[in-house]
């Protein structure tokens, strides 16, 4: 058993000498790229100079407060939003604007503008790719249109209402006035859209206002004509006569009940006051001229009485005269107090038989407001149609009143102007000779750094050792020399040439030595076949037994190692991995007879897998690190082709189940190699194998 100097990665890039190769091709580098700044000089220098101008519109709304239309309500006419702003870019470069702008500076007769036939070579090869459409099969004025709209360059400018319109050309004045005119087409087209509405609005209105006016009528005659029909008469405050009349009967009858209850009132107090005898104390009575006589007459003979009576006696004739006197006025007192009360009497009766007829008159006015009200509906209907088609009439007119003055005014002001007309440019735009030259030289010195850092890499110069590609020898431990009886071709029958260092193991001793040495990867050598390969898979099972984590990993081209510990020769496998096509969970899988694991051969084509053998060593890395001891069957390979999957801690066994000139060959080819001290397993011995030391394990 041995352990080799490999390097589990090949080389490493070595940044100083990548980037020392700059530092020594230097005089190529700097030379290339003065080459290539001079000749952007010539080209610069003999291009065709462009000059470029700019005008500016403002989109603004350019209705004043003595034009705007009556009609308008506030914020009828917004500004303009983004959308709307971007619209009008789009009419700026329409065909039909940028027609009428050719057509005045006469440009098809410029040769700028109409190059017909030749062009540039490039100009040429996509044509004839069919990347590029052939100007010459163009009619003159398309020809014109597209030389025009790749000169013009009609942007908006960010968050705000204004348009710019940049023209380049070879002549400065024509580059300045182009702009300024596509600005003023511009205006005028808005003008004449303008125009054209309002006359469209004109013409609309005229019939439509006459049909209107006729309708109006007839609805309003319909109205006239119900209300004539169903006596709806109106009074004050335009309300229905019987409504009117019903509201004033019911003011009267309030105040004929009123007058009642006073009556009865009064005539009520006055008849108490003639039982009570108290008939000074009411209004009525006081009022009453006559009484009032009458009192004062009794006052005087009461006086009179008073005076006699001091010097005549109570039957004088004269003191009864008067007292007979003071009774008659008494009875007079009292009948004229009657006929007040009779008088209030018959007020009363009076005011009740007004409030009974006032009653009956209110209850035929009810029904007949009730009927009116029915007939108001229908009215009110009538009305609100001959109202709404008023309105309509009076709104249209109002708009074709606006529309005609408009238009025969000819006031139709565009929502925009320019603000900043452009002027004849001084110095050409392109080329600018100093920016193309220093970008033709720093980009010439970046292209030609990177292709030399690239030939430098490619050519391998650049590479160097993986550092920690050297790795120490496992320490070996030397097992006891077999006995002649356990060592097959014992007394002459073994194999000749040098003798191994440890001998002829058994699957059950190599595993043992793999436990003890510490082994992290073993690499099964079997020259003579598919055959050899059970003792690979022997020893994976005894390492599995003494509870490492083993895996083992098929190398024939076969799967002779594989087959006999799967059920399913089908199964993804290291070439699955190869390619790309598999996961490691999905290329690893269990021994049907031990905690083993193995990755199969697999399915995909094995020429493809080759292709990227290269990626080998990084599989068996990471499965290294992911388990104990990972055992490869590589079947009857060469040390030239296992050299790739040496590493740390590797060892390298040959299997042989017969003496063979074959496995006389590849020990000597592997120990020419550097795989000195190689460890022989057969499995001739193993149908008993020893127990082993799980303890030692």
């Amino acid at each position: 058993m041995s352990a080799m100097n490999s390097s589990a990665r090949d080389v490493d890039v070595d940044l100083g000498r990548l980037f020392a190769s700059l530092a020594r091709d230097w005089k190529r580098i700097l030379l290339v790229a003065v080459v290539v700044s001079g000749l952007a000089f010539v080209l610069a220098s003999l291009a065709t100079p462009a000059y470029r101008a700019e005008t500016q519109l403002f989109i603004e709304m350019r209705e004043s407060v003595f034009t705007r239309p009556q009609t308008d309500a506030a914020g009828a006419n917004p500004l303009l939003d983004q959308e709307g702003v971007s619209s009008q870019v789009e009419i700026i470069t329409s065909t039909n604007l940028l027609k009428q702008v050719a057509k005045k500076f006469d440009l098809a007769s410029l040769p700028e503008f109409n190059r017909a036939g030749g062009g540039s070579f490039l100009g040429q090869l996509l044509v004839l790719a069919g990347l590029k459409s052939d100007v010459d099969q163009l009619p003159a004025e398309e020809r014109v249109l597209e030389t025009f709209r790749s000169k013009l360059n009609v942007y908006r400018v960010e968050n705000t209402r204004v348009i710019a319109i940049a023209f380049s050309s070879e002549d400065p004045e024509l580059a300045a006035e182009v702009p300024t005119a596509i600005a003023e087409a511009y205006l005028q087209f808005s003008r004449d859209a303008k125009q054209q509405s309002n006359t469209a609005a004109t013409e609309w209105l005229e019939p439509e206002i006459q049909a209107l006016t006729a309708k109006v009528k007839e609805a309003e005659g319909r109205v006239a004509a119900y209300r004539s029909q169903s006596d709806l008469l109106v009074g004050q405050n335009n309300s229905v006569l019987a409504t009117q009349q019903l509201s004033e009967l019911s003011t009267e009858l309030s105040r004929t009940r009123a007058n009642r209850a006073a009556a009865e009132a009064n005539a009520e107090s006055v008849r108490l006051a003639l039982r009570n005898g108290s008939l000074d104390a009411f209004p009525d009575v006081v009022s009453s001229n006559l009484i009032q006589r009458l009192r004062e007459r009794q006052v005087q003979l009461r006086a009179d009485i008073a005076d006699l009576s001091t010097t005549l006696l109570d039957n004088h004739p004269r003191i009864r005269a008067l007292r007979s006197q003071l009774a008659d006025l008494d009875s007079q007192v009292s009948g004229e107090a009657q006929k007040i009360l009779q008088s209030l009497a018959n007020a009363a009766e009076s005011a009740r038989l007004r409030e009974a007829q006032l009653v009956a008159e209110l209850n035929r006015l009810k029904a007949e407001s009730s009927r009116v009200g029915e007939k108001e509906v229908e009215l009110r209907a009538l009305e609100r149609e001959a109202a709404a088609q008023r309105e309509l009439l009076e709104s249209y007119l109002a708009r074709y009143r606006e529309a005609a003055s408009r238009r025969d005014g000819d006031y139709l002001p565009a929502d925009a102007r320019i603000i900043s007309p452009a002027t004849v440019p001084v110095e050409p735009y392109f080329p600018k000779i100093v920016p193309i030259v220093g970008a033709a030289f720093a980009g010439s010195l970046l292209l030609m750094g990177i292709a030399t850092l690239l030939r430098e890499l490619f050519s391998g110069r650049a590479m160097r050792p993986a550092e920690g590609a050297q790795v120490m020898p496992v320490e070996q431990i030397r097992m006891p020399d077999p006995s002649p009886a356990d060592t097959p071709g014992a007394g002459g029958e073994g194999l000749s040439g040098p003798v191994p260092l440890h001998g002829e193991v058994s699957p059950h001793e190599a595993a043992e030595m793999l436990i003890a040495g510490g082994a992290s990867r073993a690499l099964f050598v079997s020259p003579e076949g598919d055959e050899a390969a059970a003792a690979a898979v022997m020893v994976a099972r005894d390492v599995a037994d003494a509870g490492l984590r083993v895996l083992l990993v098929d190398l024939t081209a076969m799967g002779a190692a594989s087959a006999p510990m799967l059920d399913d020769d089908s199964l993804p496998g290291i070439t699955d991995l190869l390619t790309g096509e598999a996961k490691f969970v999905d290329a690893i899988h269990s021994d049907q007879y031990s905690d083993c694991h193995v990755i199969p051969v697999g399915r995909a084509d094995q020429r493809k897998a080759m292709q990227a053998v290269d990626r080998l060593p990084a599989i068996m890395d990471t499965l290294t690190a992911a388990y104990d001891v990972v055992i490869v069957e590589c079947g009857p390979a060469s040390a030239e082709s296992i050299r790739r999957l040496v590493s740390e801690g590797t060892e390298v066994l040959v299997s042989v189940i017969e003496p063979a000139e074959s496995v006389l060959a590849a020990r000597d080819d592997l120990a020419a190699k550097g795989y000195e001290g190689l460890t022989l397993v057969t499995p001739a011995d193993y149908a008993n194998p020893p127990e082993p030391d799980r303890s030692a394990a």
